[in-house]
């Protein structure tokens, strides 16, 4: 069986042309590394066009979500409060140890107020938005996510 994967960038920037998302093609990479298909990656502004996204790419039903951006303190920064609605349970434990990889490169990785969590039987992370922030995250992923796969597909080992 091949797991699909989707992509979603909160970024008003990157939407409306002003800069090139350069998160996208990193979650892209390691996700094939990892032996999903992916879903092209949704490129949409900060705020409700997040959950909107999300709700799309849930609908299809991939075994991952990975969201890039719209985790910080800025006032459209909404990509937590598009993404908790959504998930069926969360996963903390992924997020502190998410933070903690972050925070021993920069200080600024506690602001992240991302979630991890189930929807379904898709696994949804919330990564910063940043080239590096997607990287702590997909280092911390990269032990656990097929085990995480395997679990949700209803396997039973640990």
């Amino acid at each position: 069986m091949t797991r699909r994967a989707g992509i979603v960038i909160a970024s008003t920037r990157a939407a409306t042309g002003i800069y090139e998302d350069q998160s996208a093609p990193v979650i892209a990479d390691w996700l094939t590394e990892h032996g999903f298909d992916i879903i092209p990656a949704a490129v949409v502004p900060d705020g409700p066009s997040v959950g909107a996204a999300l709700r799309g790419l849930l609908a299809l039903a991939p075994s991952v979500v990975v969201t890039s951006g719209g985790t910080g303190l800025s006032a459209d920064d909404a990509t937590p409060e598009e993404t908790l609605p959504l998930l069926d349970r969360e996963v903390p434990g992924i997020m502190e140890a998410i933070r903690r990889a972050g925070a021993a490169k920069t200080p600024l990785a506690a602001l992240s107020r991302g979630y991890a969590g189930v929807a379904g039987r898709t696994f949804v992370v919330n990564l910063p938005g940043s080239p590096s922030g997607v990287m702590d995250g997909l280092t911390v992923l990269d032990p656990i996510i097929g085990h995480l796969c395997d679990q949700l597909e209803g396997g039973h080992g640990h």
